[in-house]
């Protein structure tokens, strides 16, 4: 007799023999015990998991000559006619190759007669989901109200691209990967029966690979048996499936921890001439760092890591890595082996892979050393503190400059003024007064407003426009959610700070969401929705919140000295020659900006 593959030889023939589908071998059994059986049936889930198997199951229930019972007897005339295919009244038809409008046409011609061998005609259509629009409406109305002697069974593993007519007539049952326990019990029973010797590590490895798919895993047991010979190790099931060893991890993973570079080039070399796929590859160490995360962040969480083998040098490499580290990780590699797929040279981007991730990280350790060189030398928390507030002034004048187009005289003063953040200076005694106008080119606080005038929005900003824009302001971003989210999602992040009759004012904290938001058809969407919650034209205009802050700081402090030198009165006359701290605030702010006001 010709050579059966295991994963034929052992498809479950009764409820009994399935494994990891509990739920629905106990629904469909209560059915048929009940006699409450429905007319269709939609069967969707991994590959492997028992779909059809369960299916041609339930045929044989509800035909069994001893029946309809919970379980088939497997030795009436009809069970064994269904098991071997010759039962004419049970059809199983593979959608992938059968589906056109004129397959369902036929189907839809032969249900209404009656079976002729057994108790119901029973319709298995496999892979459903690839037929045709025009044969799913042709079989609509048959799968809605068939013969009473007619059940069709649809199994799919992509129950998405089916039409929702389609599942709201099937009662739907999803079929769950295989846990890796029910797996591994499963491979050791056919080992046991089939006298094949095998380690549990092997097995386990195995079971793994398969992704939860039943089949899977037996056909890979097969070959594993057919390749070693006497017993499958875990040595034998790593070659033959084109996976790496538990040294082979170890020493890429040692290479990565110290950073070197050099070394993981031979071991790319060594794993491609031994047969390796990259693909296959990069996959494992995606397992592997995950394990190492795992045991880092949850050790005593009993998730499942069959990848360790010697569990204490397991442990000493989790603790070698930082958990941001491996993160970091996961994800270079993840993305790595998503290009890999359209990749010429995969072996070329598995060492950029395995170099990137080398280098990864830096930025964060050299962040954390500053943090440590100022806990063990107080005096250079001072230095440390100026550096970030010249590169904080530095980015904010960049900014300022992008937006202002690049004026000449404007980024000369936002130069100044930011210098003297960054050295941290603080304004002038009370008897200089610095007025500043916020339009173009003028200064606030080492600031640069280029692209708004503040005055109309100030003295506006509780005014009765800006009352009704705040009331209103819910209402708007709904609207320009509806009309579009992206453009929502950057305008949530702005609030609206002052409104003239014709004009709001929005403060962003953040740069990019202001800028985007200013794009011109983001903001022509803006724009119309206030012209519609409003019934009149309104533009959009934008500011940074900090800047408006500083602005409305700036004109309550200038009023309050402006009176308070009022009162005082002009009466003495100016001093000859100007203080030290006067020729500071004319070098920050312009000869014409400064007025000097004496007692």
């Amino acid at each position: 007799m010709a050579h059966i593959a295991l994963y034929r030889a052992w498809r479950p023939q009764t409820f009994r023999d399935m494994v990891g589908q509990q739920h629905i071998i106990q629904t469909l059994q209560n059915a048929i015990r009940e006699q409450r059986v429905s007319h269709a049936y939609l069967f969707n889930g991994p590959r492997g998991t028992g779909k059809t198997t369960a299916a041609k199951v339930m045929a044989k229930a509800v035909n069994c000559e001893r029946g309809p019972a919970p379980e088939p007897c497997n030795e009436c005339d009809a069970c064994k006619g269904i098991t071997a295919g010759h039962i004419m009244d049970v059809v199983e038809i593979d959608a992938a190759s059968n589906r056109g409008i004129d397959e369902i046409r036929d189907i839809r011609d032969k249900v209404r007669y009656a079976p002729s061998e057994v108790r119901t005609k029973v319709y298995i259509i496999d892979e459903v989901h690839m037929l045709t629009s025009e044969a799913f409406n042709a079989l609509l109305k048959t799968l809605e109200e068939p013969p009473s002697h007619v059940i069709f069974i649809l199994a799919t593993t992509e129950p998405h691209k089916l039409p929702a007519t389609i599942i709201s007539r099937c009662q739907r049952f999803d079929f769950r990967q295989v846990s890796l326990e029910e797996q591994t019990e499963r491979l050791r029973e056919i080992c046991t029966d089939e006298g094949i010797a095998a380690d549990e590590d092997a097995l386990s490895y195995i079971a793994r690979l398969s992704d939860g798919g039943m089949r899977d895993a037996i056909s890979l047991l097969e070959q594993v048996s057919a390749f070693s010979g006497e017993r499958i190790t875990l040595g034998d099931a790593v070659d033959v499936t084109g996976g790496m060893a538990a040294e082979q991890f170890y020493e890429l993973a040692e290479a990565v921890r110290d950073r070197n570079a050099a070394a993981i080039m031979p071991l790319v070399e060594a794993l491609m001439q031994a047969g390796k796929s990259a693909d296959k590859c990069i996959e494992n160490l995606v397992y592997y760092f995950r394990d190492l995360l795992v045991l880092k962040l949850a050790p005593q969480s009993g998730a499942s890591t069959e990848r360790v083998v010697d569990a204490s040098r397991f442990q000493e490499m989790a603790a070698s890595f930082e958990s941001e580290r491996l993160f970091l990780m996961i994800d270079t590699l993840n993305q790595y082996q998503t290009d890999m797929r359209q990749a010429a040279q995969p072996q070329t981007l598995f060492e950029v892979a395995l170099m990137k991730i080398c280098t990864q990280g830096s930025a964060v350790q050299g962040s954390a050393a500053l943090e440590t060189a100022a806990a063990v030398h107080p005096q250079a928390s001072g230095e440390i503190s100026r550096l970030r507030q010249q590169v904080e002034a530095l980015e904010r004048k960049l900014e300022q400059i992008i937006r202002s187009g690049g004026a000449g005289a404007a980024a000369g003063q936002g130069a100044k003024s930011d210098d003297s953040a960054a050295r941290g200076q603080q304004p002038g005694p009370r008897g200089a007064a610095v007025r500043s106008s916020f339009g173009s080119g003028s200064s606030t606080g080492g600031m640069i407003r280029a692209s708004v005038k503040l005055e109309p929005y100030l003295a506006a900003s509780h005014s009765g426009s800006s009352t009704q824009v705040r009331s209103k302001w819910s209402e708007v971003l709904q609207r320009v959610k509806e009309a579009k989210i992206t453009v929502h999602a950057w305008l949530v992040d702005g609030e609206p700070v002052s409104a003239t009759d014709d004009a709001v004012l929005v403060a962003f904290k953040n740069t990019m969401h202001r800028e985007t938001t200013e794009k011109p058809a983001n903001r022509e969407i803006v724009e119309r929705v206030l012209h519609d919650t409003f019934g009149r034209p309104i533009a959009l205009a934008t500011v940074m919140m900090k800047d408006w802050q500083a602005a409305s700081e700036g004109s309550v402090r200038s009023k309050g000295e402006t009176l308070e030198l009022e009162q005082e009165g002009p009466e003495e006359a100016a001093v000859p020659s100007r203080p030290e701290w006067v020729e500071e605030a004319v070098k920050l702010f312009g000869e014409e900006l400064v007025v000097v006001k004496d007692k």
